[in-house]
């Protein structure tokens, strides 16, 4: 049996040293390139936060000095992606004078830019808000700059308003 064995070792051994070498000597490859392409959109979000004024008294604290808050506006943008960002004249507007309605009479108020309450923040041309090329995808907050008008002879009670905040990009 010993040799038998030894004979298999003999013969077979170097038979498949030759078919493992044969098979390596005759691999061929061939190659394909294919493109791969995606389109990135240009897309915005807008969320907002209430813009809260405190408890207005026209009779001494604000008999003189009108009544200040702040809001934001919230924009997510994609990288790069210009936008401007609008504020409507909310529900009971009078020409270009924002009001906010309760007990039958209409509180005064405007939206500003700029917290020197100098540019109003309106719908269109110099009164849209461009917060500039977006750098990246994270959220920017933009405030919203409230004023209540002083000295406004007004029934007391609740006063509100609904501003439409839009994005366009």
């Amino acid at each position: 049996m010993r040799r038998n064995h030894s004979l298999l070792k003999f013969v077979f051994l170097p038979l498949a040293a030759v078919v493992l070498t044969t098979a390596d000597a005759s691999a061929q490859t061939a190659t394909s390139s294919f493109a791969v392409t995606a389109n990135v959109l240009s897309k915005c979000t807008i969320t907002s936060t209430a813009l809260a004024f405190s408890d207005y008294d026209p009779l001494v604290t604000h008999a003189a000095t009108p009544l200040d808050a702040n809001g934001s506006v919230t924009v997510v943008c994609t990288k790069g992606t210009n936008s401007t960002i609008g504020l409507d004249l909310g529900l009971s507007a009078s020409g270009a004078i924002r009001r906010m309605s309760g007990g039958g009479d209409f509180l005064q108020y405007q939206l500003y830019k700029e917290a020197a309450r100098t540019n109003v923040w309106g719908t269109s041309g110099a009164a849209l808000l461009n917060p500039g090329v977006s750098p990246s995808m994270a959220p920017r907050v933009v405030t919203v700059y409230g004023r209540v008008f002083a000295a406004q002879d007004v029934t007391s009670g609740g006063y509100s308003d609904t501003i439409v905040a839009t994005i366009t990009f």
